[in-house]
């Protein structure tokens, strides 16, 4: 299962673009990776570890904007279509079991 967390944050005064970058640091903290500049993945093992980001993930929003998280499964990241610079690339793959430890 994968978790996605999609966000528009406010980035016009420095407290917001300082509280933007903190909630990205966190993402990544929590073992998420980027995947566009507002956009960040993870690979969680059930819907048990989901719930457990989803409020950790809640614990660090910031005041303004809007932060979206999406669940999907191995098959249907399976199908995600990427395209960089027109050129298709290679579909993705779901991490093996070793890669998450």
């Amino acid at each position: 299962m994968w978790l996605m967390v999609m966000f528009d944050l406010p980035v016009v005064d420095p407290e917001d673009r300082k509280a933007a970058s903190a909630f990205r640091m966190d993402l990544l903290d929590l073992g998420f990776e980027m995947s566009q500049f507002s956009v960040y993945m993870r690979f969680c093992s059930g819907q048990a570890q989901v719930d457990a980001l989803a409020k950790k993930i809640e614990r660090a929003l910031p005041s303004g904007g809007k932060v979206s998280l999406l669940q999907f499964t191995d098959k249907q990241y399976e199908r995600v279509v990427t395209f960089q610079n027109t050129v298709k690339q290679k579909e993705p793959t779901a991490p093996s079991q070793f890669a998450l430890f």
